[in-house]
């Protein structure tokens, strides 16, 4: 039988791009466009899915609380955790899970645009999600703030000058990195919030430029990556 995937956008720029294309192809996916939902909609049962996706916004993890729609994501998100089922958080979805399980949500050392490097640590290197990547690899990044790992989790992935990466913790695995974006993406992004590059020196057409020299391997990688998270065992139940 398929798996079930459940995939969360929470912002109609920023989907979840090669990561939806390659669970589709795999798995039984339903999409919930998270910031459209109406006030007395509700997400579904977390036993109807083997497997979720929590996908970035631009509002800020620590501001989630002042959205009504991420109000009520978070208690969703709570329900996820503790189903222990394999749950990806990427960015602000990262975010969001990592301050669940106990982290913190910060400004980042530095802004980060573009095409970027992260290097696995030992526990990276050993942890599921990541099996048979490479120790460095080429990302794309969009942020301002970062995570960070909570109590009794593991530093997956690190960078300079942002050092926190990556974390598992449980069933979770949080991502402030991106493989799942093409050069459509990134203009499509950069189109939505063409201030953002700015801010650091960066132009719309440098930022294409850097996802579309980091894009063969970042698809290779992103392909991967849903491969791993639709075979990693459920964990017991927590809470």
């Amino acid at each position: 039988m398929a798996k079930r995937s459940l995939i969360i956008q929470n912002d109609e720029p920023e989907t979840l791009g090669l990561y939806e294309n390659n669970l589709r192809e795999k798995s039984e996916v339903t999409l919930i466009h998270a910031y459209s939902l109406k006030p007395q909609e509700q997400f579904p049962p977390t036993d109807a899915f083997d497997v979720f996706l929590v996908g970035p916004t631009p509002i800020s993890a620590n501001d989630a609380h002042n959205h009504p729609f991420l109000r009520k994501e978070l208690d969703y998100l709570r329900q996820i955790i503790h189903s222990g089922k394999p749950t990806l958080g990427v960015c602000c979805g990262g975010q969001m899970l990592a301050m669940l399980q106990g982290g913190e949500v910060h400004r980042s050392p530095q802004r980060e645009i573009g095409g970027y490097t992260v290097h696995l640590t030992d526990c990276g290197l050993r942890d599921p999600l990541f099996r048979g990547f490479p120790k460095t690899f080429p990302v794309f990044q969009w942020h301002q703030d970062a995570f960070t790992v909570p109590p009794d989790g593991s530093l997956l992935a690190t960078s300079d000058p942002c050092p926190s990466q990556a974390y598992a913790k449980d069933n979770v695995r949080g991502l402030i990195f991106h493989l799942e974006i093409t050069e459509w993406d990134t203009y499509r992004w950069a189109d939505a919030y063409p201030e953002e590059p700015q801010a650091i020196g960066k132009t719309h057409v440098g930022v294409l430029s850097e996802c579309r020299a980091a894009e063969p391997q970042m698809r290779a990688l992103a392909e991967k990556l849903t491969d791993n998270l639709l075979t990693m065992p459920q964990t017991s139940g927590f809470g």
